[in-house]
């Protein structure tokens, strides 16, 4: 790990405290277990919406899908 101070003139213990606040932060999140990916909700996946095959449409289909009756 390197540290570069880019503006000021920090003292020695000054380095020393945000060297451990960084060493603590690295620490705590390498300790945390990682947590598996959510399971998606079921109504999103693709799956279900193309479970049956749809029929294949008559000659007058367009006809019936704008007008009515």
């Amino acid at each position: 790990m390197v540290i570069k101070v880019v503006k000021g003139n920090p003292t020695a213990e000054e380095l020393a405290a945000a060297l451990a606040v960084v060493q603590a932060r690295a620490a705590a999140l390498a300790a945390v277990p990682s947590e598996p990916p959510p399971v998606p909700d079921e109504w999103s996946t693709p799956a279900r919406v193309a479970r049956h095959r749809l029929r294949t449409p008559g000659p007058r289909a367009w006809g019936r899908t704008y007008w009515p009756g």
